[in-house]
């Protein structure tokens, strides 16, 4: 006789994702719990893994891994001159951040990282569109400090003579001091591979990669017009809290012909082919580094079917704040 021969769940889930995906989260026999077409539960997320200072030539790095999801990110610091700031004002000191550009995120897919992602070519709008997320939120969480950034020049009198040991950030003391330049932190991404969820690794990798960030201490040489910095001691760049993205897809079955009288099923964490599955996600960004959970965000796109009352619901608290744990223990925090 011949042997049986089965398929697969992932090639089931190729033939015919849409009913296989529900008959998994919707199954006939009750013994069996809801499930997602990989075998995880509808809240189960996959585990985050975070590897700081991967990159030797950069201020801070991380490579962070969520499931097959892979993306490392780079921060590089620069200095841009007061002068060269066209609309600078000594008076800004609440939106210096956003008016001068001194934070600037960007993320490359076109590597390859998945069958839709051709090298060599343009940027993707996906990859602009997380790009511009990305920008929002590292403004509206107010994860950098804008003091951190500063540069300043203490004019000495004339006994006093500056020297590299007094190279600080912005703690020199006697004289009048006066911003001179500014911190530029450049924030580049780049996705090894790309299995579904991007914006939750990408702002995991920027959060870790800001949180291993070293700014050399530098100070303003006045006859030659330039900054100088120090290779000892650099000041590690403090953030503000830990915000954490929680992403969930929503499924409705409308594709199949199987009639689901208007159920609705969350997607903790989705991957490439769940998204493709789904019109409607939900993010939110939460902080519970001070033991309470903090919303910082929501943001909804697409579908119909969440409404306000469905984001207060308790499940959304309880996933986010599992997840917030998760990736704090990656991170180390």
């Amino acid at each position: 006789m011949a042997p049986d021969v089965g398929l697969s769940r992932a090639t089931f889930a190729k033939l015919s994702p849409h009913p296989f995906l529900l008959a998994n989260l919707e199954p006939s026999d009750g013994d069996f719990p809801p499930a997602r077409s990989s075998g995880r539960a509808p809240d189960e997320v996959r585990p985050p893994s975070v590897n700081t200072s991967s990159l030797s030539h950069a201020h801070g790095s991380a490579l962070v891994r969520m499931g097959d999801t892979t993306v490392i990110c780079g921060v590089r610091c620069e200095t841009i001159l007061t002068s060269g700031i066209p609309n600078y004002r000594a008076s800004n000191t609440e939106t210096e951040l956003k008016d001068y550009d001194l934070l600037v995120p960007n993320i490359e897919l076109a590597t390859g990282c998945a069958p839709e992602f051709l090298p060599g070519g343009p940027p993707s709008t996906l990859a602009q569109t997380l790009s511009t997320r990305i920008y929002s939120l590292l403004h509206s969480s107010k994860l950098i400090r804008p003091e951190d950034l500063r540069i300043w020049q203490t004019k000495l009198s004339d006994h006093q003579v500056e020297s590299e040991d007094q190279m600080e950030m912005d703690t020199d003391e006697g004289g009048e001091r006066s911003v001179v330049a500014y911190w530029v932190l450049y924030i580049d991404m780049f996705f090894i591979s790309f299995d579904g969820n991007p914006f939750d690794a990408a702002w995991a990798a920027t959060v870790a990669a800001l949180r291993d960030t070293r700014i050399p201490r530098a100070r303003y040489d006045a006859d030659r017009e330039l900054v100088l910095c120090s290779r000892k001691d650099p000041v590690p760049l403090a953030i503000n809290g830990l915000p954490v993205a929680c992403t969930a897809a929503v499924f409705t079955g409308k594709e199949t012909d199987r009639p689901t009288d208007g159920k609705y099923w969350l997607l903790a964490d989705p991957d490439r082919l769940e998204e493709s599955l789904c019109d409607e996600t939900v993010t939110f960004v939460v902080d519970c580094s001070d033991g309470a959970t903090k919303i910082l965000s929501i943001s909804k796109h697409g579908g119909v079917v969440l409404s306000p009352k469905h984001l207060r619901a308790p499940q959304f608290l309880d996933m986010t704040s599992k997840r917030w744990k998760d990736v704090a223990a990656a991170i180390g925090q």
